[in-house]
């Protein structure tokens, strides 16, 4: 027997050295796993570097979709038309602001005012119904509630830090508009060489998506802005080029900013009177129906129609996690995501055999 020779040489590998196939498998499966925790704590570290990118990545979809569309007309070199793209951009934001300004910050300043005038006497009138805390516990839970966002997105909420962030954002959406075949190579060789081109396909089909998709949300943007404005204008309210310019920039988060913008133009119409308040109301349900049944289904059918109570779950998750920007970016993250969903479905689509469709 073996027991009987103790100077025997042993051939077979120990079990805790690497030749060892059950060990090496283990040591694999042990790596895969500390590799995902790894990789969810450093997104959660960078959270918010990773939202500025996403959002430089929007920017630069916006500006190629502005280069693409000038390409139809002009058969000029892409970096004229990224500089063309840019200097009206530019032309555009600096001639609003220089003619209009002064007279935005004193509407921005009176807003606040009585939108500030207004909570508070709807505090009191709630109070005084038993149906709600009063003033002082009110303006308590929302501080409470502000500060719950957490530490990822309170630097956003400075001026500076806003500033900084737009600015950051800008200059990476330039930079990777001005040549966005040198990321696109970037990105496929960090991806194994035999899933290149599903990996390539993919992307392609996502930026093509974000690019309708956010052409959509400029011109339902400009339309519903413009078409504020002018509403609120005739009927005489008060503060009608802020209330449409707040408008059109919520428009940009469908469901929830066309609830916040409703409250605000709500709110600055009974300011100054009820009969305002209620051509207020009047117009916010007039030209959301407009919206709602003209514009946005002829915008979905020719750009992209994401469900309803999809993005509504998204953007209600992306701002509790990821506050202000998250919320921004909601919908371009579940366009991407569903695009990928759809590409992997259609990979088992075709991947299964023919018998099983019989």
């Amino acid at each position: 027997m073996s027991g009987d020779r103790p100077g025997e040489l042993v051939t077979e590998p120990s079990p805790h050295e690497m030749r060892d196939p059950e060990t090496r498998r283990e040591l694999k499966r042990a790596s895969v796993w500390l590799g995902l925790a790894a990789a969810m704590a450093l997104v959660v570290i960078l959270i918010q570097p990773i939202l500025i990118i996403m959002a430089g990545l929007v920017f630069a979809s916006m500006l190629d979709g502005g280069v693409r569309l000038l390409g139809r007309v002009l058969k000029i070199g892409r970096g004229w038309r990224l500089m063309i793209v840019v200097v009206l951009t530019v032309l555009f934001v600096g001639l609003t602001v220089y003619k209009t300004g002064s007279g935005i910050v004193v509407q921005f300043h009176q807003l606040q005012s009585t939108l500030t005038v207004q909570f508070d006497r709807l505090s009191q009138w709630a109070a005084a119904q038993g149906i709600a805390p009063g003033t002082d516990d009110l303006k308590g839970l929302t501080q409470q509630a502000l500060g719950s966002v957490g530490k990822l997105t309170s630097w956003i909420g400075t001026a500076i830090g806003a500033i900084s962030t737009m600015f950051i954002i800008m200059v990476i959406g330039v930079f990777v508009a001005m040549e966005p075949r040198i990321y696109d190579r970037g990105l496929q060789w960090i991806v194994p060489t035999e899933y290149r081109a599903e990996f390539a396909l993919t992307l392609g089909r996502m930026a093509s998506q974000l690019r309708r998709l956010l052409a959509g949300r400029l011109a339902g943007m400009a339309v519903e802005g413009v078409l504020m404005w002018i509403a609120l204008s005739l009927a005489g309210i008060p503060m009608a080029l802020v209330l449409g310019i707040i408008t059109g920039m919520l428009a940009f988060i469908p469901n929830i900013g066309a609830f916040v913008s409703g409250v605000l133009m709500i709110s600055v119409g009974f300011s100054a009177g009820v009969d305002k308040g209620l051509a207020a109301i009047f117009i916010y349900f007039v030209v959301q129906a407009f919206d709602g049944w003209v514009v946005i289904p002829y915008v979905a059918r020719r750009t992209v129609d994401l469900p309803p109570a999809l993005t509504l779950s998204m953007q209600i998750l992306a701002s509790t996690l990821f506050g202000v920007l998250g919320l921004a970016l909601a919908d371009p993250l579940t366009a991407m995501i569903k695009v990928a969903m759809e590409r992997t479905s259609e990979r088992a689509m075709e991947e299964e055999p023919q018998g099983a469709l019989l």
